[in-house]
């Protein structure tokens, strides 16, 4: 049975509206705020609460993009969209753990690893509900053609190249400049989808000429 994708849709943006508010519940203030350089010394947890924060707002973007296409959801698609969420429910604790070992500092390598693994995963999943329902012309919008399917599948194949890159960079050789090129992850992949926004603009050409 397929259903209409904006249930799903809903209830993903209730899930991921959840993790990204708790990551502040990890920014505990010091015993004593009558000095600057206490607060300052919390910076591991800004870093963690500023990146975390971005990336999960990557996916709430990505994830609307894909649905903006998907027609209807069968099981395999609601399964897999179940699994993303469980990922994303994770990630205020990756953030914690992060966090954590910068402050410590020990254990940033494994933190690292961990923080990205779990955007890694994301990474995965995207690309494997975007593939499954690409190959299944039923599930997808008339909305879009082919240039833009594989535009946003570019787009979702290049976070999973990027994200593995600042994963093992961070986890393998130093945990800073590992973190560095996920930060910069975020920033390029607020620019829009070339492909599709061109496919958006030929309808509303074709829309003023009819």
């Amino acid at each position: 049975m397929e259903r209409r994708p904006a249930r799903v849709v809903a209830f993903s943006d209730g899930v991921i509206a959840i993790a990204i508010t708790l990551l502040v519940l990890e920014i505990r203030p010091p015993h004593d705020t009558r000095h600057l350089h206490d607060l300052a010394g919390l910076w591991p947890s800004y870093l963690a609460y500023v990146l975390t924060f971005m990336l999960i707002g990557q996916v709430w973007a990505n994830h609307h993009i894909m649905f903006d296409h998907i027609r209807s959801a069968d099981r395999v698609v609601l399964f897999l969209n179940t699994v993303l969420l469980m990922d994303v429910a994770f990630l205020p604790f990756a953030a914690s753990v992060l966090a954590q070992a910068f402050r410590d500092g020990h254990g940033q390598r494994t933190a690292v690893a961990l923080h990205g693994a779990a955007f890694e995963l994301l990474a995965i999943l995207f690309n494997v509900i975007w593939g499954y329902v690409r190959r299944d012309h039923r599930l997808l919008t008339a909305t879009i053609d082919s240039a833009g399917v594989a535009a946003i599948s570019r787009r979702f194949r290049l976070s999973l190249v990027w994200l593995t890159t600042g994963n093992l960079l961070g986890a393998l050789v130093v945990p800073v400049p590992g973190v560095a090129v996920i930060a910069a992850f975020v920033l390029y992949y607020w620019f829009p989808i070339a492909g599709e926004i061109a496919e958006v603009k030929r309808r509303r050409h074709h829309g003023h000429r009819t």
